[in-house]
């Protein structure tokens, strides 16, 4: 029997930088009552705050919610509060480089950004995160800009060799996370087996990005089984199984 169910956010859970749905909250509130849960995304604490958590249930359930922001290089456990465990930040330099490289790679791609909403690149402490129409994109305008990460896809193979020494993965809908080298989801997914105790083959892995270069990938690398969805419907129906399966393992 499975005993923690892993999930992206932005694409999985919920739209991209939107709230937690009624369903999909009930559902995740449901799924926490019976198995460890955890959440391993791009974005920062904040956002997992304004997204998930603001959205779940305040009771004593959320015991068995682990969060994992900017790709599981932070860590945060609830025990009576939100405590964070760890966080992999950058130095000056490393963000420095890895800025003007996004910079330089991007005006190499040569794609043309009409307009933008806030800024571009984000600096989250253990991540730098590049978002082409902006941090405050609508979602209409961020679905339509690069829907089968092809563009993402060009400015990663121009990034990569400009910042060799470090992890580049694409999520959500227009952005490319940067981590320090071997800190990604696998990283994250590595951290849940040693601090939880969880074996990897007790652990079930749902994103959106699990193909090559996208950031759910390194997770389905790291040994643990796993489930792509097109997005939170294709979700929902994943998690009424496990719970269903769950269930009846527990009852029998």
């Amino acid at each position: 029997m499975k005993k923690l169910i892993v999930f992206d956010l932005d694409g999985t859970l919920a739209p991209s930088k939107s709230a937690l749905g009624t369903d999909m909250a009930a559902l995740l509130h449901d799924l926490l009552g019976i198995v460890k849960v955890a959440v391993i995304s791009g974005g920062d604490w904040p956002q997992f705050e304004k997204q998930l958590l603001s959205n779940l249930p305040q009771d004593e359930r959320l015991v068995n919610l682990s969060v994992l922001p900017t790709c599981g290089t932070k860590f945060f456990q609830y025990s009576s509060e939100w405590k964070k465990l760890y966080s992999e930040d950058f130095t000056a330099k490393e963000k420095e480089q890895i800025t003007s490289s996004l910079q330089k790679a991007f005006g190499e791609a040569g794609f043309k950004i009409e307009r933008e909403w806030g800024e571009e690149i984000e600096d989250r402490g253990s991540q730098i995160t590049f978002s082409a129409l902006g941090q405050q994109a609508p979602l209409a305008e961020k679905e339509k800009w690069d829907p089968d990460f092809a563009k993402r896809k060009k400015i990663k193979a121009l990034l990569d060799p400009l910042i060799p020494g470090f992890s580049v993965r694409l999520g959500g809908a227009t952005s490319i996370d940067v981590t320090k080298p071997g800190i990604d989801k696998a990283y994250g997914i590595r951290k849940l087996r040693d601090l939880l105790g969880i074996s990897l083959k007790d652990m079930i892995y749902i994103g959106d990005a699990l193909f090559p270069g996208g950031n759910d990938y390194p997770a389905e690398q790291a040994g643990v089984v796993s489930i792509p969805v097109r997005g939170p419907d294709d979700t929902k129906r994943v998690i009424e199984t496990i719970i269903a399966c769950l269930d009846g393992d527990q009852k029998a």
